[in-house]
């Protein structure tokens, strides 16, 4: 098949702000009379093979017009322009989302939670125990959140490296200060998706356990669920549910976890 994509010559070094540059285009469409208010945009699936990017950058795009007004997602029946932009408007700043934020912390956090594993103590044994037991009893308020954060980065603080930690917790930061993580973290909160708290518990017995390879594939499991619980919160297409297509997304989500 040949590869004449639209964003075919975008190297992976461009990949963190693809979706950007993907709701750009999709503006400029909008401006030179391709998509006019009231019109539904393509489903994801067509948006994905015209731009030789994944449905997860897509996502992200079809939230950033959300964001900046130009587009109003409809639970089951797809994404609709609702206005023109601006002639003179700026493109938006890039902003890193969720689903970069979430692999990110993948990475980071399986390696930090095999290392904690390995020389945890007793001490930080306790500490996570409090933490799971507040994390348990504040499943759907600020409360839980905040243990949640606490949770992993106890853990990253128990490899008793600095710059590990400091990592962590600046992803975890991330989940704030990015407009575009805020906006589909609060989504996803939203539908009702909530801190796990049984996957919390395999790490938290693995770390018990002193078990590396459990605690990093206790880690990994954790947050490949948290990745699917905001592609599920943020769904619009009703064709995105199709089996076929959750497969599709299943099979993709495994290749990146096998790296």
């Amino acid at each position: 098949m040949p590869h004449n994509k639209r964003f075919a010559d975008i190297g992976p070094h461009n990949a963190p702000k693809l979706y950007v540059k993907v709701a750009n285009a999709i503006v400029a469409s909008i401006r030179g009379g391709t998509y006019r208010p009231g019109d539904r945009l393509p489903p994801e699936r067509e948006l994905a093979e015209e731009f030789d990017v994944s449905r997860a950058t897509i996502r992200e795009a079809m939230i950033a017009l959300e964001i900046r007004g130009i587009a109003e997602a409809r639970r089951g029946s797809g994404i609709y322009i609702t206005e023109a932009p601006p002639q003179d408007s700026a493109p938006q700043e890039p902003d890193i989302g969720p689903f970069e934020v979430t692999e990110a912390r993948r990475l980071v956090e399986g390696e930090s939670a095999a290392l904690a594993a390995a020389i945890i103590t007793d001490e930080e044994i306790a500490r996570l125990a409090a933490l799971l037991r507040e994390l348990a009893a504040n499943t759907d308020n600020d409360a839980g959140e905040q243990a949640d954060r606490n949770f992993h980065i106890t853990i990253a603080e128990a490899t008793g490296n600095a710059a590990l930690a400091s990592v962590v917790e600046t992803l975890w930061d991330m989940r704030y200060k990015s407009p575009m993580c805020r906006e589909m973290f609060d989504r996803a909160r939203d539908a009702g998706v909530q801190p796990r708290h049984d996957d919390h518990l395999a790490i938290f017995s693995a770390l018990q356990a002193r078990d590396p390879k459990a605690a990093r594939k206790a880690m990994h499991n954790h947050l490949d669920r948290v990745i699917a619980s905001i592609l599920e919160a943020t769904e619009t297409d009703a064709v995105e549910r199709a089996r076929s297509e959750a497969a599709s997304k299943r099979k993709e989500v495994a290749r990146r976890s096998a790296i």
